[in-house]
C-alpha cells in the first residue's frame, strides 16, 4: 500500500506551510447574511472581450445588489500565450466603463485587499500547499506519462465514447512507492493528477442560477492539477482561489459549463463548500439571416478598446449592457426615466438562457438618448478627457474658448426634447464642424426644388434684415416676413392646400440660410447657431453663399 504522506513530502519537500494556514490568513469575510462575493477572472492572452466586459458586469452588479465584493483575479497560468499590456488592458477596459472592483487586481504588479496575492503566478506556493494535502490524503497522485504516452493513450480511445486518462488508461495511478521514488530521484518530469473517484454511471445535479437545473455524468478523469512546472491548471486554481478568495458566486461563460463535474468534484476533494454558478450564454450577432457568436477575429466591436477610442461614454455602455442582460430592463426605464441605473433590482435569473443579440444600431440610439440627457458642461468634460488622446485637434479648439464649446453642446440641450444628435465622442468632430473654420468645409448645394436664382434673392435680402441682436422670435418673424416678399408662404398647411401658388414655404427659405451658414440641411437650432458664429462670420457665409450661386 501507497504511503503517501511519504511520497507527500518527497515531491513537496519545499513546501513549509500547512492548508490550516492558509483558512486561517483567508477568514470568512464579514459580511451580511445573503452577501455574494464575485470575481472576474480574466487570462491576460488576448484584449479585453466585449463578452468579458458583459460578465463581469454582471458579477459586479451580483455583488453589489446583495452588499458584497466584486473582485478582479488575473489567471496568468498560461506565461506562453500571455500578450505584452493584457493585464493593463483588462483593467482599463474595465475602468472605462465602470466596472471597478472592489478589491484585487489595479494594474500591473498593483494589487489591492486582504485576500491576495490576486495573480494566480503569485500563488505558486498555495497551490502546492493544497496539492500536497490531497497527495498526503491518496486523492493526488504523480504522472510520469510523456508526450508520447500520453498520445498512445489518445489513439487507443479513438473510437471509444469517453477519452481522458482514467481507469486502464491511468498508467501511473497505481504505481508503488519504489517505482515513484526512483523516478524522482532520477529526475523524470511530472505532473500531479487528481485521483478521481467519478463513475461515469452516476450523475451530478446543480442548479445553475441562469440556466437552471442541470444534470450531468459525473468525471471519472484523473486530470493534471499541476503541470510540469509546478504551474497548476485553470481547474485546480479555479477551486483553490474562490475557496480562499472566499466567493460564493461564479459568473462565467457557459463553454465551462462541461468542466462542473470535475470542479465540483475538486471542491469536495479539497473539502470546500462548492461556489454557485451562473452560467452566460455567448454575445450573439446577427449575420446572413442567422446567428453567431461575437467574433475576436471578424468583429471590431468584439474588443472593448473599440468603445474606449469611438468615446462611448461609461453610462451608455452600462445601460445597454442592461438591456441586453436582464429582459425586465426596459420596461423598468420606460417607467423610471430619470432614476440610475443602480436603483435597478438586477436579478441573474432574468439573463438570456440562449444568448443576447448584441446590436450596434441599438448601442446607439441608447448611446444617444443617455448622451441626450447630459448637460453641457459634462458632454464637454467628457469630450475634451476623450479628445485628448483620441483628437488633438478637437481637444485643442475645446480647450481654447471652453464657453464657445459648451454653447455649442447646449443648442437644443437641457429641454423636454433634446436632440440626439451624438452617440460616440468621435462624432463630435462632424457635430460641430462647422462652428469652426479649420474644421469647415463649404458646400452650398440646394436641394433639386430650390434654385440658385431663388437662393440668391433669399440670401440678398436676408442680409438686409439681419441682425445679430434680435430676439428669436424677432429672428424668426423676419424669415416669415422675408417670404412673402420672396414668393413663399409663411404658412406649411397654406403651402400644401396650394402648392402651385407659391415657391415653397418658410422651412424652404430657413432652409436657404442654413445651408448658406452651415452647409447642411439639418442642424440644431439655426438661431442658435448664428448667436455663436457671430455677426461677422455669419454675413462672410452668406456672401460666400451668394458668390457661389452667381458664379
Amino acid at each position: 500500500m501507497t504511503d503517501c504522506k511519504k511520497i507527500a513530502d518527497l515531491i513537496f519537500k519545499d513546501v513549509d506551510k500547512t492548508t490550516e494556514y492558509y483558512e486561517n490568513l483567508y477568514p470568512a469575510r464579514d459580511l451580511p447574511e445573503g452577501a455574494r462575493v464575485t470575481r472576474f477572472a480574466p487570462s491576460p492572452t488576448g484584449y479585453l472581450h466585449f463578452g468579458g466586459l458583459y460578465a463581469s458586469f454582471a458579477s459586479k452588479l451580483t455583488a453589489e445588489s446583495t452588499g458584497g465584493v466584486f473582485m478582479l483575479r488575473i489567471e496568468d497560468t498560461d506565461k506562453k500565450r500571455e500578450v505584452e499590456d493584457g493585464v493593463s488592458g483588462i483593467v482599463k477596459g474595465l475602468e472605462a466603463f465602470g466596472v471597478t472592483p472592489d478589491e484585487g487586481v489595479t494594474g500591473f504588479d498593483c494589487e489591492n485587499g486582504k485576500y491576495g496575492p490576486y495573480t494566480q503566478s503569485h500563488r505558486r506556493e498555495i497551490y502546492r500547499t493544497f496539492a500536497k494535502k490531497l497527495m498526503e490524503e491518496g486523492k493526488a497522485y504523480p504522472c510520469f506519462c510523456t508526450p508520447e504516452d500520453l498520445d498512445e493513450i489518445r489513439a487507443q480511445q479513438e473510437n471509444e465514447d469517453i477519452k481522458g486518462y482514467y481507469g486502464s488508461y491511468a498508467k501511473c495511478r497505481d504505481l508503488t512507492d519504489e517505482e515513484i521514488a526512483e523516478k524522482i530521484e532520477k529526475g523524470v518530469p511530472f505532473t500531479v493528477r487528481l485521483r478521481s473517484t467519478g463513475d461515469i454511471q452516476r450523475k451530478i445535479k446543480f442548479d445553475d442560477l441562469i440556466k437552471g437545473k442541470i444534470e450531468m455524468s459525473e468525471n471519472v478523469n484523473d486530470v493534471v492539477i499541476l503541470k510540469a512546472d509546478g504551474i497548476p491548471t485553470y481547474h485546480f486554481a479555479h477551486a483553490v482561489d474562490d475557496h480562499l478568495m472566499r466567493t460564493t458566486h461564479v459568473v462565467r461563460g457557459d463553454e465551462w459549463i462541461a468542466s462542473v463535474p470535475l470542479h465540483l468534484e475538486l471542491f469536495r476533494a479539497l473539502g470546500f463548500k462548492p461556489v454557485k454558478y451562473a452560467h452566460i450564454a455567448p454575445i450573439m450577432k446577427e449575420e446572413n439571416g442567422g446567428k453567431r457568436k461575437l467574433s475576436k477575429r471578424k468583429d471590431p466591436e468584439a474588443n472593448v478598446s473599440y468603445y474606449i477610442e469611438k468615446g462611448y461614454p461609461e453610462e451608455s455602455v452600462k445601460e445597454y449592457m442592461l438591456t441586453i442582460l436582464n429582459s425586465n430592463f426596459e420596461d423598468w426605464r420606460r417607467a423610471n426615466k430619470t432614476e440610475d441605473i443602480t436603483e435597478f433590482p438586477f436579478n441573474l435569473k432574468k439573463m438570456s438562457v440562449s444568448g443576447a443579440l448584441f446590436d450596434m444600431v441599438k448601442l446607439n440610439d441608447v448611446s444617444k438618448n443617455v448622451i441626450s440627457v447630459m448637460t453641457a458642461e459634462k458632454v464637454y468634460g467628457l469630450v475634451t478627457d476623450w479628445a485628448k488622446e483620441y483628437d488633438k485637434e478637437i481637444y485643442s479648439l475645446f480647450s481654447e474658448n471652453p464657453e464657445k464649446a459648451k454653447a455649442i453642446l447646449n443648442i437644443d440641450r437641457e429641454n423636454p426634447k433634446p436632440r440626439k444628435d451624438i452617440a460616440c465622442f468621435d462624432e463630435v468632430r462632424q457635430y460641430v464642424a462647422f462652428f469652426y473654420n479649420s474644421l469647415y468645409t463649404p458646400d452650398f448645394s440646394l436641394p433639386e426644388h430650390i434654385n440658385k436664382a431663388d437662393a440668391v434673392e433669399i440670401l440678398t435680402k436676408y442680409k438686409e434684415l439681419y441682425s445679430q441682436s434680435d430676439s428669436k422670435d424677432d429672428w424668426f418673424n423676419k424669415i416669415k416676413g422675408l417670404c412673402t416678399q420672396c414668393g413663399y408662404t409663411p404658412n406649411v398647411k397654406e403651402y400644401k392646400q396650394n402648392p402651385d401658388g407659391f415657391k415653397g414655404h418658410v422651412g424652404d427659405v430657413s432652409t436657404v440660410i442654413r445651408i448658406a451658414v452651415t452647409s447642411r440641411t439639418n442642424t440644431p437650432d439655426l438661431y442658435y447657431i448664428m448667436q455663436i458664429l457671430g455677426k461677422d462670420e455669419v454675413l462672410t457665409r452668406i456672401d460666400n453663399a451668394i458668390n457661389s450661386y452667381k458664379a
